[in-house]
């Protein structure tokens, strides 16, 4: 009787506005997902570079907010928020042990924390906001004309305003085009892994939408991520399928699926390789000398699991690592020297550790080739900082999400290609892509959350599959049980 209880007030909770609200929830998450989505543009159009910033703020700005503004009485997505919090209290701690053992500054260990933190924060404040149909519809569209505009200005970039051609932006042709998030250091990676996370989720899950129309969207991100040269995008994409076929080998009938589906895009992938131009790109990784025990791309790779123990200076350093900041991940690599005029004064630190990397980068000379043999990447980065112990904390909270967050096969496919991405470069800290990976899980989360409501209440009302349902009818069950 409880069950059925607890089933109509949720149900009620997601139907009913929330009085006093001057700002509704679904708009405070847009705010908060845009405040890392677009920085980078509005950057390139003068705003201060302060502006990329304003994420660290507005993100758990909007869980507090909802935190303070709902009382969502669904014991899944409680129980979903508990283990991430409970999750991230304990990354920070370790956090915080880890730059108390090593001397990293206090800026250091906060900005190390929100960068790896912030999608799991987010995550849990699209889940704690108890959507109805209306309002995910909305906030959906927002986020829909976002991403179609991040796709638009890519293609503008490419044939109107060429930027390939701008010899002052200090970077190779192709990879100034870089979409909404124009300019920045590895924008055109991190713009066709956006693009193309959007389409495949789109494809898949706005079936109302004419399949032609999905479809194209899906041809215009691939088409995005050639011109930007951004090969990586495709090759973790791919690796992450393939692990998803074998994740799911128990489910036979996936599985063929998988299979398939996999082995026609892989022949369709080589015969583009050898017979379209606009693949020759691809090539670059197809020198078998270079990889091996000793070859110069797995020597590159490995770099920083070489050279960062060199400077351990006790045993806590295996279990904490050498300090946030202090080594490859995305602040220790270049955010520190990026934003040093703004870092510096709050007293950040810089470490040995990551300049001996930078300097084995500039030795290779794979070293400007492809990011795909950086050895400054996701989960070295994890590793150098935080030891095992954090590298641990933080496969446990991804753990968290697919177990609980990630109920099919598309969500499933997109947290992994982040797990393979992690293995590429940094990308599992760069805010634009990452909120939009948790925009799409927590998106997701909540369409197949009202669906199983919704079904759920009708099961309970013993009307009947036709008979809608209602406010009325929720409300004159719900008296009946009490």
């Amino acid at each position: 009787m409880k069950h059925k209880l607890d089933i109509y007030q949720n149900f009620l909770d997601r139907k009913q506005p929330k009085p006093g609200l001057f700002i509704s929830n679904s708009t405070i998450l847009f705010l908060a997902f845009a405040s890392a989505f677009f920085p980078r543009a509005l950057e390139s159009l003068g705003a201060p570079s302060a502006i990329n910033f304003l994420h660290f703020a507005t993100v758990p700005l909007a869980l507090v907010i909802i935190l303070a503004t709902n009382q969502n009485r669904d014991r899944r997505a409680i129980n979903i928020a508990t283990r991430l919090g409970y999750g991230l209290l304990l990354f920070f701690l370790v956090t915080l042990s880890s730059a108390m053992l090593n001397g990293a500054a206090i800026i250091n260990c906060i900005l190390n924390f929100l960068l790896l933190s912030e999608p799991f924060i987010f995550l849990i404040a699209i889940i704690l906001v108890p959507m109805e149909h209306n309002s995910l519809t909305k906030i959906k569209k927002w986020f829909v004309v976002a991403s179609l505009l991040h796709l638009f200005l890519a293609l503008f970039q490419k044939y109107i305003l060429k930027v390939e051609t701008w010899h002052h932006l200090g970077m190779e042709g192709a990879d100034r085009i870089q979409g909404i998030f124009f300019i920045s250091g590895a924008g055109h990676v991190v713009g066709s892994a956006v693009s193309l996370s959007f389409s495949l989720y789109y494809l898949v899950t706005a079936k109302s939408q004419a399949l032609w129309l999905r479809l194209t969207i899906l041809l215009l991100s691939l088409w995005h991520l050639l011109v930007a040269d951004a090969k990586q995008v495709l090759l973790a994409v791919m690796i992450a399928g393939a692990l998803l076929f074998l994740v799911q080998l128990n489910d036979i009938l996936k599985a063929i699926k998988f299979f398939l589906g996999g082995s026609v895009s892989a022949l369709i992938f080589v015969w583009c390789v050898q017979n379209i131009p606009a693949f020759s790109p691809f090539t670059v990784w197809l020198r078998p000398e270079i990889y091996g025990s000793n070859g110069e791309a797995t020597l590159l790779k490995t770099a920083a699991f070489r050279l960062v123990p060199d400077y351990y200076h006790s045993l806590g350093n295996w279990f904490l690592g050498l300090g946030p900041g202090h080594t490859v991940g995305r602040l220790g690599g270049w955010m520190l020297l990026e934003y040093e005029d703004l870092l510096e004064p709050l007293g950040s630190t810089r470490h040995e550790a990551s300049r001996a990397v930078w300097w084995a980068v500039g030795d290779s000379w794979l070293g400007d080739q492809s990011s795909l043999f950086s050895p400054l990447f996701g989960w070295a980065g994890i590793w150098g900082d935080l030891g095992f112990v954090g590298l641990g904390v933080y496969l446990g909270l991804a753990f968290v999400v697919w177990q609980y967050v990630c109920r099919e096969s598309i969500t499933k496919l997109l947290l992994l290609s982040i797990g393979i991405f992690g293995c590429i470069f940094s990308q599992m800290e760069e805010p634009g892509y990452m909120l939009t990976m948790a925009f799409i899980f927590g998106l997701r989360w909540q369409e197949l959350e009202i669906k199983r409501l919704n079904l759920q209440v009708m099961r309970y009302q013993d009307l009947g599959q036709s008979e809608p349902i209602s406010d009325r009818i929720v409300s004159s069950q719900l008296s009946k049980l009490e």
